[in-house]
């Protein structure tokens, strides 16, 4: 285990999360809801997240290989479709999360914890890295990412302020939706890459 590897898997896992995504997120919805709730969607959210990953970490390739016989090619094309078309809502329409008026606080916790925190990158990255960079640092780089993401979300309302007080924040949500439906993309082709490669073996 080395500092190297650590930080690699922490900045990797950061992208991925996305706090920026979050805190636009958040922000979106405080006209709807007050400080305390905003903090309780935040920390519920974060907590399911993480078990989500953590499940995924320990069971996700068994779970996909033996119990529904999915290969983690199919995974990573499904998954980066999804991301791809989450990216171009924000991209195209300038939000990522349209929540219903009539939406209870409980049942907000659940869309932004997967897949908002836990999305189909973060996911596949909580199968695929443990071969990269080992169990417990993936453990490590998931945890940490994962309080960086949620400092934020409960920082949001003042960032958020900050943004639309400058005109920053329609510009930031189509820029991060551009990366975010790039990362998409990028997973549609590493899937179609990995298929190739298991027809040549």
């Amino acid at each position: 285990m080395t500092v190297k590897m650590i930080l690699a898997c922490i900045v990797a896992l950061l992208a991925l999360v996305n706090p920026v995504q979050k805190v636009l997120i958040v922000t979106s919805l405080q006209e709807r809801f007050s400080p305390k709730e905003l903090r309780y969607i935040s920390i519920k959210s974060s907590i399911t997240a993480a078990l989500i990953l953590i499940f995924f970490l320990f069971l996700g390739e068994v779970t996909f290989s033996y119990v529904f016989h999915v290969e983690l090619y199919s995974f990573q094309i499904t998954c980066g479709a999804v991301l791809m078309y989450n990216g171009l809502s924000g991209l195209l329409k300038g939000f990522f999360l349209k929540v219903d008026e009539h939406i209870k606080l409980a049942d907000l916790t659940v869309p932004i914890a997967i897949p908002m925190i836990a999305g189909p990158a973060t996911i596949t990255a909580a199968v695929t890295f443990p071969v990269q960079y080992g169990r417990e640092i993936t453990i490590i780089a998931i945890l940490i990412a994962l309080v960086v993401n949620l400092f934020c979300m409960l920082q949001a309302r003042r960032i958020g302020n900050f943004l639309i007080k400058y005109n920053f924040m329609n510009p930031l949500i189509r820029i991060i939706g551009l990366i975010v439906a790039t990362i998409g993309l990028q997973m549609i082709f590493d899937g179609i890459t990995l298929f190739i490669k298991t027809l040549t073996v």
